[in-house]
């Protein structure tokens, strides 16, 4: 079985301490501080045993994420740069559809031959945050292609309580293979679906969202923002390209930060200007910057309005206070996409063609040349990169 794999030096930078669970389990709770000198190679691995509640499933799409990118990226003293939960080596990819090529003894709701899509978040259901509700903060997680084998490979097994029948989608393309390719984009969609309404509690029809960065997650939360009645979505981002597909998914208005700090002018100008001073009621961080994005975001809030960290980055963020009690304004941190009815309700909006997040996929890559796919994605220059397997 080939798969894409990522190794790295466990290398734990001056200064930072490693914990009982790292030093116990082997991951790294925050990437970034721990792995060095990251490496990708197509490898032959062993065929992974199916147990009696899992699926095997032969990947057909496989999104590469900005995660794996910065799996792949370095600071200058070789450290990645993906901040969060990891254990390497790893076969990578998280952002997928499959083909059900084999079933365990006690699987009932799933057969051969199905395609689904897959959570990311292997969430246990018995420690106490799963057992309150909170299966994104599951104590004993673990992730596919950040800390278990993912699917840029040609097999993989998971558990049959983590998949998701993508019939619907069969339906309504007319086609496996773009039903497949939609069912990959489940993921990240689910994951600003989680940020936007599971976490943040949505907005009132007519009301006005802001995206700062227009990567996958961006594009998702521009798609739902617009699916869930919003007046007005306003974007942000620097890649010209990528200005181009945010309005293809449902963008009102497109700016670039730099284009607008050399006019004189920023972000929240624009919004509250696009607005007449009234705000926007929900702002979302995608971009992974949040020093640069959440002082834009305050200045801009609307009376209730929320802010909705979802972009990753391992730095602190400057907050004034003093916005939050007088716009009695809230920030709210999302993580993953499980529960809730969350994937379930993402493939039901695709199934209506109300969300179709097909368009940002702008290149296609064979599992032979998935290294490559990564590479291309860390140029930035694409909407979302996929590697197909069909």
């Amino acid at each position: 079985m080939r798969g894409l794999q990522l190794q790295a030096e466990w290398a734990p930078r001056p200064g930072y301490t490693v914990s009982e669970f790292e030093r116990r389990t082997g991951k790294a709770i925050t990437g970034a501080s721990v792995w060095r000198h990251p490496k990708l190679e197509l490898t032959d691995a062993a065929e992974p045993g199916l147990g009696p509640k899992d699926v095997r499933l032969r990947p057909a799409a496989c999104g590469v994420c900005g995660s794996d990118v910065h799996f792949y990226e370095t600071d200058k003293d070789g450290y990645m740069l993906y901040p969060g939960l990891t254990k390497f080596p790893t076969v990578i990819g998280h952002e997928f559809s499959g083909e059900i090529i084999e079933v365990g003894r006690e699987v009932r709701s799933l057969r051969v031959g199905d395609l689904v899509t897959v959570e990311e978040m292997i969430w246990c259901g018995e420690c106490v945050p799963c057992r309150n509700g909170w299966p994104n903060q599951c104590e004993n997680l673990e992730e596919i292609g950040f800390t278990i084998p993912g699917a840029m490979a040609d097999q993989l097994v998971v558990g049959a309580k983590y998949c998701w029948p993508l019939g619907a989608l069969e339906e309504r393309y007319g086609s496996r293979a773009a039903a497949a390719e939609a069912g990959a984009l489940c993921e990240p969609t689910s994951v600003a679906y989680n940020g936007l309404f599971v976490r943040a509690g949505g907005f009132n029809p007519g009301g006005i969202v802001t995206v700062y960065g227009t990567g996958p997650i961006g594009f998702a939360a521009i798609a739902l923002a617009r699916a869930a009645g919003a007046s007005r979505v306003i974007a942000f981002e620097v890649s010209p390209f990528r200005q181009t597909l945010a309005k293809q998914v449902g963008a009102d208005d497109v700016y670039s930060p730099v284009e607008l700090q050399r006019a004189g002018t920023s972000p929240h100008d624009i919004v509250l200007q696009l607005t007449h001073g009234a705000g926007a009621d929900v702002q979302v961080e995608a971009a992974g910057a949040p020093a640069i994005t959440v002082p834009e975001m305050e200045q801009s809030l609307a009376i209730g309005g929320k802010i909705v960290m979802i972009g990753r980055a391992a730095e602190r963020a400057p907050l004034y206070l003093e916005h939050y009690q007088t716009h009695a304004a809230q920030l709210y941190g999302a993580q993953g996409h499980s529960g809730y009815g969350t994937f379930q309700n993402v493939i039901r909006l695709m199934a209506s063609g109300r969300v179709d997040m097909r368009p940002v996929i702008t290149s296609r890559f064979p599992l032979a040349e998935a290294a490559a796919a990564v590479v291309k994605a860390s140029r930035r220059q694409d909407g979302k990169v996929m590697i197909e397997m069909m």
